[in-house]
């Protein structure tokens, strides 16, 4: 909080979900944003679809240019969407998952309220706050209403958001740079893999694993592994948050006891296998790190072991991914919205359009080079996190 001033509730200088006073004619254009529209790096929308106010003036959102955007459910909010609506034209609609919080112009500086309101702590006190059932939880209106701002001058509010905007530009780059990376890794394939030679052969994935390593296989199911044999240390369980970003995550922590392990050890996971969701958020992947030492998967993921003289790891998990045959395949064979029935027959179905592994080997030296950069620029970034949430207690805090 800072210190010399004021704090009051965000409510005294700012309208939260104000009506329209003045809404436009139904023939009228308007600017429609949805919630992926709002943009949480960079802390504002898109300009929005051009759309007929009749279409939008029930059961939307409303609200202005330059109003801010909240939005209220999980876990929208928790992942920090919340920006400015930078849209196209004077009067927006959208999400009905949208907060809408005014500032009052003569009080409250818009740039100043957003970078408080987007701070962490502020938005770990309004996840504390949310109502409702699991996966429909909401940030109620209630909790911005009553949120303490300090408030010093208008021209100091002014002051503290410049600084704190060329801060989060500097971020926006960074991520940006991230993003670029990320586009170069899949160009990089899609060169390499369109169009294909007619002598590459189109092989099963079932063709290509290594049985001696575990071959193709899903975790222990239902009494084979039960929550409650969980322990503090031991050997590594993964499971979908593991894989759910299309990379390697270490993330939650689940072990079991080396007796159990005994037990369980056909479904132990080994350096360079791919991993695929095939619960809960399916048809994700990613390849297990050199370092990842003893453990084992769990029925949420199929665990592939490859025969490296066929297929590289780095080269499956990019066809599966990004290969136009691969996604066709799967989407021609998943049932549900989710690809809900993803599973193993289809996994190991799989046609492959596999090139020499030469190709693979120099393939997977480039995606080297590039997650390379990519790890320091991530690093880098993180670095930038740090400093700025440093900036940000300064600002809000009188330091600055």
């Amino acid at each position: 909080m800072r210190a010399g001033c004021a704090h009051v509730p965000l409510k005294e200088v700012a309208a939260i979900n104000p009506r329209l006073t003045e809404p436009p004619r139904a023939d009228e254009a308007v600017s429609f944003v949805p919630m992926a529209e709002l943009l949480a790096a960079e802390a504002r929308t898109t300009a929005g679809e051009l759309r007929r106010f009749s279409e939008l003036s029930n059961g939307y959102s409303q609200f202005r240019r330059d109003d801010v955007l909240v939005a209220k459910i999980t876990p929208c909010f928790e992942n920090g969407k919340i920006g400015r609506a930078t849209i196209g034209t004077a009067i927006g609609a959208g999400s009905t998952e949208f907060h809408v919080i005014r500032p009052d112009p003569r009080r409250l500086d818009t740039s100043y309220a957003l970078h408080f309101i987007r701070r962490s702590d502020v938005r770990q006190r309004g996840i504390l706050r949310m109502t409702g059932s699991a996966g429909q939880r909401r940030v109620p209106a209630s909790f911005l209403e009553a949120l303490k701002i300090p408030l010093p001058p208008l021209d100091e509010q002014q002051r503290i958001a410049q600084v704190l905007n060329a801060a989060s530009q500097v971020r926006a780059k960074r991520i940006s740079s991230i993003e670029l990376l990320d586009a170069l890794r899949d160009a990089v394939f899609l060169t390499m893999m369109l169009p294909a030679p007619t002598s590459w052969p189109l092989i099963p994935v079932s063709d290509l694993i290594d049985g001696s390593r575990g071959g193709i296989r899903t975790g222990p199911f239902g009494s084979q592994l039960l929550h409650s044999e969980f322990v503090d240390a031991g050997v590594a369980v993964l499971g979908i948050d593991n894989a759910v970003t299309n990379e390697f995550r270490r993330s939650a922590q689940r072990y079991i006891s080396d007796a159990k392990y005994q037990q369980l050890r056909r479904y132990t996971v080994n350096p360079r296998d791919v991993l695929i969701t095939i619960m809960g958020t399916c048809g994700r992947a990613a390849v297990v790190p050199d370092d990842i030492g003893l453990a084992i998967n769990t029925k949420h993921l199929c665990c592939i072991s490859l025969d490296e003289s066929k297929c590289l790891p780095s080269f499956l998990h990019a066809y599966f991914l990004r290969h136009p045959l691969s996604q066709r395949y799967l989407l021609l064979r998943a049932r549900g919205a989710i690809m809900a029935g993803l599973n193993m027959r289809i996994i190991k179905d799989l046609p492959v359009l596999l090139p020499p592994i030469e190709i693979q080997a120099r393939l997977e030296a480039q995606f080297a080079g590039i997650d390379r950069m990519r790890e320091k620029m991530i690093m880098h970034n993180r670095q930038l996190e740090a400093l700025f949430d440093c900036l940000e207690h300064r600002a809000f805090s009188g330091e600055l």
